[in-house]
């Protein structure tokens, strides 16, 4: 099973074909001392990231299962076993069909033919089916826009074998208006419909809380402030079941923030 350790961080730069970013990019979070990188479901550059590095391990969050064949996956983890075996974690999701877990399960089949271990493979899972499959048929599962309490749910589903890493918004400022702007980026993106939506409303949000990013939804799914508010903020989740907490910084123009927070979190 992919052993996940404290504080994973999320790549800056999820979207870029600029391989001497990523390698930069990735280079600087081994150096800072980070568990993991996650970087977006970019085959190429997970490579350049993994290639420009010597032990950090990195993950996709997430190559989309419903648009990326599982050749291509297939063919990226081989290559990266024989060459830097251990460090390439494949984590799945975006299955956006009519049968999702019908989908994941097909595409998991494909990885089980080929020889990609569940072990090396992490499902971004929000609902309680797709919690059962992660502990199922992976190492276990990686979810967004989540509160502490549903982390200790989602623990008491996947168990005490599984890994569960839990990415998080990581706002560096004392401001609510400019926090509640961070956080409305990436939920106009992925809350307003479809399945983070479903589990926002899951976990006692109301459809107003959603769209207009209210205060109770900003606190419970982000962590923002100074430094040691968003360090205790962090810890909730560590106490909550999480194996892992990944960074989303959302920094803006404040140059030194993950340097910051490696130094505070990272022993």
């Amino acid at each position: 099973m992919t052993t996940l350790g404290p504080v994973g961080l999320a790549s800056g730069y999820p979207y870029t074909d600029d391989a001497t970013v990523v390698a930069d990019e990735a280079r600087h979070a081994e150096r800072l001392g980070f568990s993991t990188l996650w970087r977006s479901g970019n085959l190429p550059m997970l490579e350049a990231a993994v290639r420009a590095t010597t032990s950090i391990p990195v993950a996709t969050g997430i190559i989309p299962v419903s648009t990326v064949p599982a050749a291509d996956v297939i063919a990226t983890y081989q290559a990266l076993e024989r060459e830097q075996p251990g460090r390439f974690i494949v984590g799945l999701g975006g299955a956006h069909d009519a049968r999702p877990l019908a989908t994941m399960s097909n595409y998991l089949d494909e990885l089980d033919a080929a020889g990609v271990p569940a072990g090396s493979r992490v499902l971004a899972a929000l609902g309680p089916k797709m919690l059962e499959l992660a502990r199922d048929r992976a190492s276990g599962a990686y979810p967004y826009l989540v509160t502490p309490s549903y982390v200790s749910d989602a623990r008491a589903v996947l168990g005490d074998e599984r890994s569960l890493a839990v990415l998080l918004m990581v706002i560096p400022t004392t401001d609510r208006k400019a926090a509640r702007a961070a956080a409305a980026k990436p939920l106009d993106f992925l809350a307003k419909v479809g399945g983070y939506r479903r589990n926002l409303l899951r976990q006692g949000f109301s459809e107003p809380d959603i769209d207009n990013v209210s205060d109770r939804l900003l606190d419970a799914i982000t962590a923002w402030g100074e430094l040691d508010r968003i360090a205790d903020r962090i810890a909730e989740f560590w106490a909550a079941g999480a194996d892992q907490v990944v960074l989303r910084v959302l920094d803006g123009d404040l140059p030194g923030w993950r340097e910051r927070l490696a130094h505070k979190l990272i022993a």
